[in-house]
């Protein structure tokens, strides 16, 4: 198969950690051609299809070398992939089209989902599908399954999150186009710095903000479950705070401990991945703490690679099986 990844730019990958790469490096040892994009590379033109200026690349990078951790950084930021060719190419005419753009999901996201929709119009197959990615903001996404989830609040009245607070006593607060943990504030009891805080993120009213009880089970780890093609992966990646962190996200120091799924782990996937596979969503990942879903992430899941080294369960390998079965089924 040819597959296109639509990604970050691809000097950005942190090689040793990186899901799409993982990704890309299974898909060319099963034998399919890879290539790169950007969503700034994606364009429409009347009388024609929805075309991207793509890469053809070759992964040359070592297990040694993609496998290196964090205190080897010049290394792992060597040269991972040969360009073979550059070319402006209509996205139909790729087997698969892997969308893999990171947050934040901004105007110009919403606009490649628009672009991306247009090209299935015209035969494309894209994974996940952009009307899904558009209909499933990661923090919001988790109001379908109120059942699922602890106390929250979406709002931008200062007043309701100080009634919130008032009630709950202990309360994390969120913007809604975050990621990797950035602009989380927890509030205690004592309710210092509140007002601060919810005027941060509200913007003064002018945003939108959501609030949940805290979960002590934090202390646990806040557990990133995958889900591919409505099944979960048997493991999770519990991310666990460091160092007096209310975070436990990687990207904020979070250490990952990766741990088989807990019955009520395999409860919610059970739940939610049959729903959203049949939405579109090939792959998905779950945030869990303690027994409560905190989010639904269907931009761009990670995790691969840390499930993947700690317990011998190749992600990628049942990802991309996935893929292939539902190309070569449509």
């Amino acid at each position: 198969m040819n597959i296109l990844f639509v990604a970050d730019p691809l000097a950005s990958f942190k090689i040793y950690k990186d899901t799409s790469f993982a990704m890309m490096r299974e898909a060319q040892r099963r034998g399919h051609q890879v290539h790169a994009c950007e969503c700034a590379d994606i364009r429409w033109q009347r009388g024609g299809s929805v075309q991207a200026r793509v890469q053809a690349i070759a992964l040359t990078a070592t297990d040694a070398q993609a496998q290196l951790g964090t205190q080897a950084k010049a290394a792992a930021d060597a040269p991972w992939f040969a360009l073979q060719s550059t070319r402006l190419t209509a996205l139909k005419d790729f087997d698969a089209v892997v969308m893999r753009k990171d947050p934040p999901f901004d105007s110009e996201y919403f606009y490649a989902m628009h672009l991306l929709e247009q090209a299935e119009r015209e035969g494309a197959k894209v994974f996940n599908k952009p009307r899904a990615l558009r209909d499933h903001p990661e923090k919001l996404a988790i109001m379908e399954f109120p059942q699922l989830i602890a106390p929250t609040i979406v709002t931008r009245s200062a007043q309701a999150v100080r009634e919130f607070h008032a009630e709950h006593r202990d309360i994390i607060l969120k913007p809604l186009d975050g990621m990797g943990g950035t602009g989380i504030f927890r509030v205690k009891d004592d309710g210092l710095n509140l007002g601060a805080i919810t005027e941060t993120l509200n913007q003064d009213g002018a945003q939108t903000v959501m609030v949940q009880k805290f979960l002590p089970a934090i202390a646990q780890g806040d557990k990133r479950v995958l889900v591919i093609g409505g099944k979960p992966v048997p493991y999770s990646l519990a991310r666990i705070p460091q160092g007096g962190e209310v975070r436990g996200n990687l990207a904020a120091g979070g250490k990952g401990v990766a741990q088989p799924l807990t019955a009520r782990d395999r409860e919610i996937a059970e739940a939610l991945g049959p729903t959203l596979a049949a939405r579109g969503l090939l792959l998905v990942g779950l945030d869990v703490i303690g027994e409560n879903l905190t989010e639904i992430n269907v931009t761009s899941p990670t995790c691969f690679q840390e499930i993947t080294q700690q317990t011998g369960f190749d992600v990628a390998a049942t990802f991309l099986e996935s893929l292939e079965t539902l190309v070569n089924s449509a």
